[in-house]
């Protein structure tokens, strides 16, 4: 697989969100099958792994761990800190120093590894100045336990600020054909300053894999249960995108999640998308995706054909849509 870069760190053109197999989307998956399926994502080409200390919490981390170690130096680990986890208050934002050092031991533990290739700020914490986090993550640079540092769901001000103290490698952000905010103000910025976009969700949670339908519905341990665009209203409404998505994909020989993905990869060339799954023919296709160029032409018409629809429903619940964006 060809690799790209974010900001200095090189990593494959699509990695794996790993999330899903051990929370958010319902029962986590066997251990070994996914265990299994991170390592033949290895083999596929793929040497970019996202997790995060609050997935579980802490046991999507040790997957991670277990299943990267006897390749651990082949490969991008990328994780996560934020919430006040130790303290069972994981939807509740702490980035204090002591907090921030804390959780890097832990993941440190956790995935089995002497450094993290990629740490992220989960979610901006509104009461700590964000440069006194990028001093913190500094300071775990300089004793070797952290290479690069990003946010997730920053806002563009906030970019700027901890670019100008700590140089910024990656923003993890929503971005696909379902969600394009991100084409405002943040993908311009991050083209300025020199740093790459992850998204995540690259597939709508799922939705442009054309796996679902009005019929669809979700337990109350999937967290699509909660979100405005998973209700049988919107999915029925929002058909009207997949339709497009499908018809586009049937004329290029491909499947609508590698059209998904194939249209991110063409917009920059510092975006590296990371799908997950927590079955192995999904991951085959997912990876399948980079090898789906798509031209300038195609990528317009796409375009086109799909900017104008008007979805139904908010991504998030108005609760967790403020914590986006600070």
């Amino acid at each position: 697989m060809e690799k790209r870069k974010l900001g200095r760190l090189e990593v494959s053109a699509t990695g794996l969100g790993c999330m899903g197999m051990s929370f958010g989307y319902g029962s986590p998956g066997d251990k070994k099958e996914m265990t299994d399926l991170i390592r033949r994502a290895y083999d596929r080409g793929i040497t970019f792994f996202d997790t995060a200390e609050v997935y579980g919490p802490y046991t999507n981390e040790e997957l991670v761990g277990e299943a990267l170690a006897p390749i651990r130096d082949r490969v991008v680990i990328a994780t996560k800190f934020g919430f006040d986890v130790a303290n069972g208050n994981p939807g509740v934002t702490d980035s204090r120093p002591e907090t921030i050092v804390r959780a890097v031991e832990g993941s440190l533990r956790r995935l089995r590894t002497d450094y993290i290739d990629l740490l992220y700020q989960h979610r901006v914490d509104p009461d700590i100045p964000i440069e006194d986090v990028a001093g913190t993550v500094a300071k775990l640079m300089e004793q070797g336990k952290v290479k690069h540092w990003g946010l997730s769901e920053a806002g563009v001000g906030t970019v700027r600020r901890a670019h100008a103290v700590l140089p910024v490698s990656a923003v993890q952000n929503e971005y696909s054909l379902w969600w394009r905010r991100p084409e405002e103000e943040l993908i311009p910025t991050l083209g300025e300053l020199g740093i790459g976009l992850v998204p995540f969700s690259p597939l709508g949670k799922g939705y442009l894999a054309g796996k679902f339908s009005a019929a669809s519905r979700f337990d109350s341990t999937d967290f699509r249960s909660k979100l405005p665009r998973f209700t049988p209203e919107a999915l029925e409404a929002n058909q009207v995108l997949l339709d497009t998505v499908k018809d586009f994909a049937q004329k290029n020989d491909a499947t609508p999640a590698q059209i998904a993905l194939a249209w991110l990869l063409a917009k920059k060339p510092w975006i590296v998308p990371i799908p997950g799954t927590t079955r192995p023919e999904r991951m085959e296709e997912n990876a399948a995706a980079a090898e789906v160029a798509l031209t300038a032409e195609q990528v317009a018409e796409l375009d086109r054909a799909t900017v104008g629809i008007k979805l139904m429903g908010n991504r998030y619940p108005e609760e967790l849509e403020r914590r986006t964006g600070l």
